[in-house]
């Protein structure tokens, strides 16, 4: 059948930010008091994320039921849209309804300090339908600074970013103006930011290791490389809070150090 515009609908891909929710536990309760304790402190942290069940970690025995795991994300005000999982657990989970998503590319994104047997792991994936190419909750995408990124120059952005607004750069991201609490700057390159960093920022998100941050006044909510990241759960040491700044990896650490401006 030749292809024709319809009146009606279109089909197309696009691209959907999504989180990856890796169990590593079948106890329930324990998971359930992990999310308490993580987003009673920050209950906007992950609200209204698009979620993906990922069972690899477990074996085919014990069972869990996907389900259960779904409607507790749910009371996190998280959406579960998926599940991962190895051949042999697929036959244990197809009683649930959620649909299997398969994975092309994946980066775990790591904590860069130590959490005693985090429940929870955030990872940025590649789907079957949807490439999910952020660490994200859905916001209000800049398009025009999407396309004028795609070949891979550094993009500059000029205005403050407000709550709710997400940036996303092919090549390197210079930002000379604020990035506000609750806005997102993302990079496959490094980030620049000549003002106050209050929001989130996620360079080298395709697992480039030597991307960096550069930012003039760190008060991040979270900074991330290559996936591994911080939050405000940790704070941060007195010698870089709000000060200029750079973050690198080292041995897949982040090291947050003091720049040298004279």
């Amino acid at each position: 059948m030749p292809a024709k515009n319809s009146l009606f609908f279109e089909l197309r891909n696009s691209v959907v930010n999504t989180l990856l929710f890796v169990v590593k536990t079948t106890d329930l309760a324990k998971i359930q008091a992990e999310l308490s304790r993580r987003f009673d402190m920050m209950p906007e942290f992950f609200a209204n994320d698009l979620v993906v069940i990922d069972v690899r970690r477990l074996s085919s025995f014990p069972r869990i039921l996907v389900i259960e795991i779904a409607e507790m994300l749910k009371t996190f005000r998280m959406h579960p849209a998926g599940v991962v999982a190895h051949e042999e657990q697929r036959l244990w989970i197809q009683l649930d309804t959620l649909p299997f998503v398969e994975l092309r590319e994946s980066f775990i994104a790591r904590s860069s300090t130590s959490i005693s047997e985090p429940l929870i792991e955030a990872t940025s994936t590649i789907s079957q339908v949807m490439p999910c190419n952020l660490i994200s909750k859905p916001r209000s995408i800049l398009q025009a600074d999407i396309n004028s990124s795609r070949n891979s120059e550094a993009l500059v952005i000029e205005r403050p970013l407000r709550s709710g607004q997400q940036v996303y750069a092919k090549g390197d991201l210079v930002v000379l103006n604020l990035v506000s609490y609750g806005a997102e700057v993302i990079a496959e390159g490094s980030i620049h930011i000549y003002a106050p960093l209050r929001g989130r920022a996620l360079a080298g998100v395709h697992v480039n290791y030597n991307a960096r941050i550069f930012c003039m006044c760190l008060e991040p909510e979270l900074i991330s490389i290559a996936g591994i990241y911080q939050t405000t759960e940790t704070p941060l040491d007195p010698s870089v809070l709000g000060k200029s700044v750079q973050i690198r990896l080292e041995d897949e650490k982040l090291i947050i150090e003091p720049l040298r401006l004279t």
